[in-house]
């Protein structure tokens, strides 16, 4: 961490070398404020959505209707966190799966990561402005339906998926997450303190 204007500022967690607007297939995670489950409820591995639930999974199906570059693979609404691999397609006419990483940075593993969404100019097209657009249309709807109180974490994760073994990995965890909820770090009644 560093200060900028006396204030505390998180250096970015970016893979560096990585432009976030080249065709590439990513793993999000997409966290309220405070982890509070204004999404919904699971009961019995099946989540249930709430009023607000159904306008973020709305949304984030919106999303590829959208925009003419980007597709949804899996995706998971859960009742404080959304996870879904998200796909740009904006260089290649091709869109198979795993021909986006070039030789010098497939490579290299990338951790998931926080990403700022808020207060820096984001390139067009990015995943940083896909996603602060999403977020940004959700909330705008959440709380002209009356839910003043909703908000996102400032930050999202995301992960460079890098070849089909790991695209499989993914995608069976974000089927199964609902299955796991009572054991997910994320649910409020496991948090210590």
């Amino acid at each position: 961490m560093t200060t900028f204007q006396q204030k505390y500022r998180t250096d970015t967690t970016r893979l560096l070398s990585w432009d976030y607007s080249r065709t590439g297939w990513y793993f999000v995670t997409l966290c309220t404020k405070r982890f509070t489950c204004y999404f919904g409820k699971v009961v019995e591995d099946t989540v249930h959505f709430s009023p607000i639930g159904e306008i973020v999974a709305e949304e984030w199906q919106n999303t590829e209707q959208i925009r003419k570059d980007v597709s949804l693979d899996r995706w998971v609404l859960m009742p404080n966190h959304l996870h879904g691999i998200i796909v740009l397609r904006h260089w290649t006419p091709r869109s198979a799966p795993l021909e986006m990483f070039n030789r010098e940075t497939a490579h290299r593993e990338t951790p998931r990561r926080g990403v700022s969404t808020g207060g820096s100019r984001l390139t067009p097209n990015s995943l940083g402005s896909i996603i602060g657009q999403f977020k940004s249309i959700c909330t705008k709807r959440i709380r002209a339906a009356g839910f003043v109180d909703f908000a996102w974490q400032s930050r999202f994760y995301d992960h460079i998926i890098r070849g089909e073994k790991a695209l499989n990995g993914i995608r069976e965890y974000i089927v199964n997450n609902p299955l796991k909820w009572e054991l997910d770090q994320d649910n409020p009644k496991n948090f210590q303190g």
